[in-house]
């Protein structure tokens, strides 16, 4: 199984960036998928997630309306479209697939917005 992450890149502030996540050796479709991210000396802190099974995403307050999780689950892709980038947007950012005892990481993929 693996959580390959790509699309980090330097941004400037306002701008916009699309983060991609493809998964192998499992089906997205079967399991809990979010974004996560780390920023320079600060804790990891979810971004935005959605359940197995349903249509509805939930975002940290601070991407909501700015951010869309969104999934292929034909194709086992997972992204994340970044509008009206800010410069503490900046972070590593991580995709994340789980389901009960099971969790899987990407590798992380930077993404660094200028102001």
């Amino acid at each position: 199984v693996q959580l390959q992450a790509s699309g980090g890149g330097l941004a400037q502030s306002g701008g916009s960036l699309r983060l991609s996540c493809q998964a192998s050796g499992l089906r997205l479709e079967n399991y809990a998928i979010a974004w996560f991210r780390q920023a320079p000396g600060k804790e990891r802190e979810g971004v935005a997630c959605i359940s197995a099974g349903e249509s509805v995403a939930y975002y940290e307050n601070s991407v909501k309306g700015r951010f869309t999780l969104s999934s292929d689950n034909a194709k086992d892709v997972l992204y994340l479209q970044m509008n009206v980038l800010k410069p503490e947007d900046t972070a590593v950012y991580y995709c994340d697939a789980r389901r009960l005892a099971v969790d899987y990481w990407g590798q992380g993929t930077l993404v660094t917005v200028s102001s």
